[in-house]
């Protein structure tokens, strides 16, 4: 391959997807993609948010669209493919951002909990994945492929199987498909971001939750609610998470992280492992 062939560089007038685009890093990657001149899809469950999301893309002069979307649902992905490509013909750059967040001890908490994280953490990866990047291959251009996870991707921390759990599996989606996508020579790539403690409204995010998968609270579910939104309002700003987004696309590098700290417990994870010592977490708050 000649130097810089294949590699997103330029990214005016092309198209990005973000899912869970009503605030946070989704919001953040929207309007960073904005402002280096491409056209933005967001989508997200919260109509309101995802309309704000919209109306300050447009106000900073972006072209944008957004379509209300339930990414646990692969009807609703794909049908926000289809408006994607209805809309500006191309997708380039595909964000499957949108999560969830679910709390308590893996004994203690109701299959529920983790059918509901599951659905929006790792399921909406797969739909992104199953619905945009055929097309995105037949296109035959450049283009990259996000994949938020998390810090809890790579680390265990207590009190948090659900969320782990689905963050693990989706950090395993992106390798899978960056090997899939290098096993067929195809341009696109995979970055999957790990971001650690980050200013959003993960708390809460019990609020999309479908009556269907509804679980009574816990004590321990409780407590981890209440730590995370300490630890959140104290986290980095999602802008400096989109960032290490556009810096990942760019020198195409698969595993983003926005807290460099975590890179020396990454490192010893593997001795940890293979000693038979359970690996340790660093602090995620």
């Amino acid at each position: 391959m000649a130097d810089g062939e294949g590699i997103m560089r330029d990214f005016a007038g092309r198209t990005a997807v973000v899912t869970g685009a009503g605030s946070g890093i989704g919001r953040a990657l929207a309007l960073r993609f904005a402002a280096e001149g491409m056209r933005v899809m967001v989508a997200d469950v919260e109509k309101d948010a995802l309309d704000g999301t919209v109306d300050l893309l447009r106000a900073r002069g972006a072209e944008a669209a957004g379509r209300v979307t339930d990414v646990g649902d692969e009807e609703q992905v794909f049908a926000l493919a289809d408006f994607a490509y209805d809309t500006f013909d191309a997708v380039h750059v595909l964000c499957n951002n949108a999560g969830v967040f679910a709390g308590g001890v893996i004994w203690g908490r109701p299959a529920a909990d983790l059918e509901w994280t599951l659905r929006v953490n790792l399921w909406g990866v797969v739909h992104g994945i199953r619905a945009f990047v055929p097309r995105m291959i037949a296109q035959d251009t450049e283009g990259h492929i996000v994949t938020t996870s998390s810090a809890a991707g790579l680390f265990v921390p207590a009190y948090s199987s659900a969320y782990t759990i689905s963050k693990f599996a989706s950090y395993a989606a992106a390798e899978s498909l960056a090997h899939d996508l290098a096993a067929q020579g195809s341009k696109l790539k995979s970055t999957v971001l790990c971001p650690g403690n980050v200013n959003t409204k993960l708390p809460g995010s019990g609020r999309n939750r479908p009556a269907a998968l509804a679980a009574e609270s816990s004590p321990d579910a409780e407590f981890l609610e209440a730590a995370l939104g300490d630890t959140t309002g104290r986290g980095i700003e999602p802008a400096l998470a989109a960032e290490t987004v556009l810096e990942a696309i760019r020198e195409e590098r698969f595993l983003a992280f926005t807290h460099p700290e975590y890179a020396d417990y990454l490192r010893g994870r593997p001795d940890e492992q293979l000693s038979g010592a359970v690996p340790q977490t660093p602090p995620l708050g």
